[in-house]
């Protein structure tokens, strides 16, 4: 489950960095507030998936039920950042 976790995490991380330099690069053309607003969102969620990361390898044990939350927050998280990036791409 914990490794689950760590997957999900890294996979968000790769996807939110893809995504920010979309977004740099249209905020580059186009200047709009909304997409100035997106990339700082999507860097506090980039930090966030930085610390769970980090968090997941050097963890101190945890009850299962722990992990297990963690593991489905980290997975449904993944899903959303994949329909954004999917959005983003087209």
């Amino acid at each position: 489950m914990l490794d689950a976790a760590r997957l999900a995490a890294a996979l968000n991380i790769v996807l939110l960095a893809t995504v920010i330099a979309v977004w740099m690069r249209t905020y580059r053309e186009i200047k709009a507030p909304f997409t100035l607003a997106s990339m700082v969102f999507a860097g506090f969620l980039l930090a966030e998936n930085v610390v769970a990361l980090y968090f997941y390898f050097n963890a101190p044990a945890m009850p299962t039920v722990a992990v297990r939350v963690m593991m489905i927050l980290q997975i449904l998280e993944t899903a959303g950042i994949s329909v954004l990036a999917y959005v983003t791409w087209q």
